[in-house]
């Protein structure tokens, strides 16, 4: 059964060290920001985050890295104009980064809940990010071997989740959240609002609730928090 509260602590309790967490987001659309304060006041550490980019400003993911709880990054856009915290970190070898073309993270994390034990893609063949790899020419083409990314824990921003934990999003919001959702072992979901079950109509959910732990409603939040995307 999918836990609703209104206390980011609560959501968050017991992520554990060492946690692999898929972080959704385009940059700040869709960024679950609230729930990442949360993890910062929580404590864990020593984390390897997923996400499409290393942190925009000085919030949200990028707040988590200057907290010095990342050891290890795994992303598509790791350095953009505002991206000074990684940046920082990066350059004084406090962390770790793997680059991962953006459909190809896509991809590993939707292999990751479809139970796809590996896939050959053309991304990357011929370049550096393919150096040890697998590759293979299928049909003419030339492929290489990527393998799924599983998270234990999966956190995301939603617009809005009924009481089952059945979720929609809004605009570009909806960016990577629905693949985190079903790569992770535990999901934990920001939203502006929860409403009743059946409030929302089954041909425009997204997520379904079997994919979700737990949900921390924005408007019920017990401290002051900015609303989702």
């Amino acid at each position: 059964m999918t836990l609703i509260t209104g206390d980011p602590r609560e959501a968050v309790a017991g992520i554990a060290d060492g946690s692999t967490v898929l972080v959704g987001g385009f940059g700040m659309a869709g960024m679950p920001t609230v729930l990442i304060d949360a993890l910062i006041d929580h404590g864990a550490t020593d984390l390897t985050i997923v996400s499409n980019n290393a942190g925009n400003g000085d919030t949200g993911l990028a707040a988590l890295l200057a907290a010095g709880r990342v050891r290890r990054i795994i992303c598509s856009f790791p350095r953009q104009s505002d991206s000074h915290v990684f940046d920082e970190l990066y350059r004084a070898g406090r962390i770790d980064l793997e680059v991962v073309p953006q459909g190809n993270l896509a991809e590993r994390m939707r292999a990751a809940g479809a139970g796809i034990g590996a896939f050959f893609c053309p991304t990357g063949f011929g370049t550096d990010l393919a150096q040890g790899r697998e590759t293979r020419t299928i049909d003419g083409r030339d492929y290489v071997l990527e393998y799924p990314i599983r998270g234990d824990v999966a956190l995301i921003g939603a617009h809005r989740s009924d009481r089952m934990g059945n979720l929609v999003y809004r605009k570009t919001a909806r960016n990577f959240g629905p693949v985190m959702a079903t790569a992770a072992d535990l999901t934990i979901v920001e939203v502006s609002a929860v409403v009743e079950t059946g409030d929302i109509d089954p041909e425009v959910v997204v997520t379904p609730s079997i994919y979700v732990d737990r949900v921390l409603d924005l408007s019920a939040a017990t401290t002051p928090v900015l609303e989702a995307s």
